[in-house]
């Protein structure tokens, strides 16, 4: 019977020993589905409204698409840059990204690498740098203001919005869904979290921030749980938390009602001017 007993239990061991293998040699593939899309072989031209970028970093050229804000006479511009969710590219954002174009903000929506027609493959250090080479390019342009320079995360996204703040100045970040870290979600599949190779620590970065923080969170997320806006709310320190009546791929439930918030939130900290009207009906999906 002992011997039974040990043999059954060195069995689950190495059972589980080769799940964890597989788990850790696979999981930028369960990370990043999105690399995975099919997109044209070239980016839309100008006559499209959308002026393509290509940013050099050590993992590969990627690509990143700036779209000029709307309505104002020329000069310097506030600007947000935007981090999609993992399952997206930005192929399918310059139409969501009205409002902030409404308010007078340049919109840099900026790919991954591995990423629709990005080189390279999908990594936190990857990400990461492909950020710092978007915040650079959108600081150099004669358009835009510097000073007044905002991330806005989405999901996965939230990692590079976040991990840019500890690198560059950012006058704020809006968080939509945003996650504490991804070795949060190691116990889902019964796994460490030392076995997480991209962690983005989001607590930590918005600890160390000073700027104002905006985090919009569905209080029903079935992918990323609520209580991770909520853990996030606690550490930052100038923080704006709203709940919202949704999941995670319905977020936000009213269009209307969220691009009011944003741009209430960008007014008050000095990014956009007052304006009126500038709130569309649909937006990020």
């Amino acid at each position: 019977m002992g011997a039974n007993l040990v043999k059954i239990i060195s069995s689950i061991v190495v059972a589980y020993g080769c799940y964890a293998a597989i788990c850790f040699f696979a999981q930028r593939f369960i990370i990043y589905p999105g690399r995975g899309i099919r997109v044209p072989a070239a980016p839309p031209g100008p006559s499209a409204g959308i002026v393509p970028l290509r940013l050099e970093t050590r993992f590969g050229r990627t690509e990143a698409w700036f779209l000029p804000g709307q309505g104002m006479a020329p000069g310097r511009r506030p600007a947000v840059l935007f981090f999609h969710g993992n399952g997206e590219i930005i192929d399918f954002l310059p139409e969501q990204m009205e409002g902030f174009r409404a308010m007078g903000m340049g919109v840099l929506l900026v790919e991954y690498p591995g990423y629709g027609r990005s080189e390279g493959k999908p990594s936190e250090a990857g990400i990461a740098a492909t950020a710092v080479a978007a915040y650079d390019a959108l600081a150099g342009r004669n358009d835009v203001d510097p000073a007044r320079l905002v991330a806005f995360g989405r999901s996965l996204g939230c990692g590079p919005a976040c991990g840019l703040s500890r690198q560059r100045p950012l006058t704020a970040l809006i968080l939509q869904s945003p996650f504490t870290s991804t070795r949060a979600f190691a116990r889902r599949f019964l796994l460490p979290g030392f076995l997480i190779r991209d962690v983005y620590d989001n607590r930590t970065a918005l600890a160390a921030f000073a700027g104002p923080v905006l985090i919009l969170h569905g209080r029903s997320d079935d992918i990323v749980p609520f209580n991770h806006g909520e853990e996030l709310a606690r550490v930052a320190r100038n923080i704006r938390f709203v709940p919202l009546a949704c999941a995670h791929n319905d977020c936000p439930p009213d269009w209307r009602e969220f691009w009011r918030i944003l741009a209430d939130f960008l007014r008050a900290h000095g990014v956009v001017a007052q304006q009126r009207g500038i709130y569309p009906t649909g937006g990020i999906t």
